[in-house]
């Protein structure tokens, strides 16, 4: 297929390694298929309101290293979803035909979507509607399924990792329980991987709901002997029985669920019911920024690549995929059917409770 004009945008939150998949699919463009490349900008908030730039060569010249994007993100553009007017007179409207029109009068041949499970999903949508869009699987969270890992997702837990390694000399100094809480909001990959790459005690994950008892007694245990505790907790993390925290609703978003708060919730409950002293670090969007791993930086090249190739060969409606280390490219309504969620017998789990991490249970 003749590519002459590709548009590329990136949705949803922003992760280390956006820049070298915009990176990975512009170059070859320019220069095999003498392509024009268009960058839309702000995700599909940019698409709906007609805003893009075209590419060069310069403007992807050194920022395969680069977090962030390029080309500027938003969570609050879906087309089907989309909110109009300031806040006392906020419409949430269907604004999919203007994304049609957009790309209709840029002329594009393909649209690169690159973003986690909701940019997927339009992409899907869109995909139905007629355009010829291939998806590119990334999030910090790691829950988009048909993929074995999502770019980003590396990054953000070798952030978390670092910190667990810092905590652990002021918790052991001060003879402190230190509650960490990650990102990832109804998944724990980010809180598992990190916890027990970090060597954390205690680690609770949104798949296995806590009991306020098994928390206290490891704390209080560990206070007998090492004096002081790591508690890795993902902001989903909810107790048996229990609903997770909500810190905001914001009706702009798909998902309008804001999570937030459950690493200070534990901190009061361990300190009210231990005696033990407890502090509270949230990471926040500190695992979002910064430049992507070499592990990330490689996915999100091999992904941008192997999306313009697929471009070329006219196969649309698909994502690419990490399969047994191979990237492949799967249909986009395999990718968005369902959340990856951490298995609560996956050998990750089992690794943990194996050296002897609690997890709540």
């Amino acid at each position: 297929m003749k590519l002459a004009r590709i548009g590329i945008l990136t949705g949803g939150g922003d992760c280390p390694g956006l820049n070298a998949v915009i990176r990975s699919v512009a170059k070859p463009a320019m220069a095999h298929f003498h392509a024009k490349v268009f960058g839309i900008q702000d995700g599909y908030e940019g698409m709906v309101e007609g805003r893009y730039r075209e590419l060069s060569p310069i403007d992807v010249l050194g920022i395969i290293n680069q977090g962030g994007t390029i080309l500027g993100t938003s969570n609050k553009g879906d087309p089907f979803h989309f909110p109009m007017g300031e806040r006392g007179n906020l419409r949430i409207v269907d604004a999919s035909d203007q994304v049609i029109e957009n790309y209709r009068n840029m002329k594009l041949d393909a649209l690169i979507a690159i973003g986690g499970d909701g940019t997927q999903i339009i992409a899907h949508k869109l995909y139905q509607m007629g355009l010829n869009v291939i998806g590119v699987p990334k999030t910090i969270d790691n829950d988009l399924d048909a993929t074995d890992i999502t770019f980003g997702h590396d990054s953000a837990r070798a952030v978390a990792t670092e910190a667990i390694d810092r905590l652990q000399t002021t918790a052991s100094a001060h003879h402190r329980v230190m509650i960490m809480e990650t990102m990832g909001r109804y998944a724990g990959w980010i809180a598992l991987g990190a916890g027990l790459a970090g060597g954390a005690d205690i680690i609770l994950i949104p798949e296995i709901p806590f009991s306020w008892d098994r928390v206290f007694e490891a704390v209080l245990k560990r206070s007998k002997g090492a004096k002081f505790s790591i508690i890795c907790v993902a902001e989903g993390a909810k107790e048996e029985g229990g609903d997770m925290s909500v810190r905001q609703m914001d009706k702009k978003r798909t998902d309008p669920v804001r999570l937030g708060g459950v690493g200070e919730l534990i901190a009061k409950r361990v300190e009210d019911e231990t005696g033990l002293e407890t502090r509270v670090t949230v990471l926040g969007h500190v695992q979002r920024g910064g430049s992507p791993t070499a592990f990330d930086r490689i996915l999100a090249t091999r992904f941008g690549a192997v999306a313009l190739q697929s471009a070329s060969r006219g196969e649309f409606g698909v994502m690419t995929s990490l399969r047994e280390n191979n990237v492949i490219t799967v249909p986009l309504q395999d990718a968005v059917g369902r959340q990856r969620l951490v298995p609560p017998d996956s050998q990750l789990v089992f690794a943990a409770r194996a050296v002897g991490t609690c997890l709540g249970d």
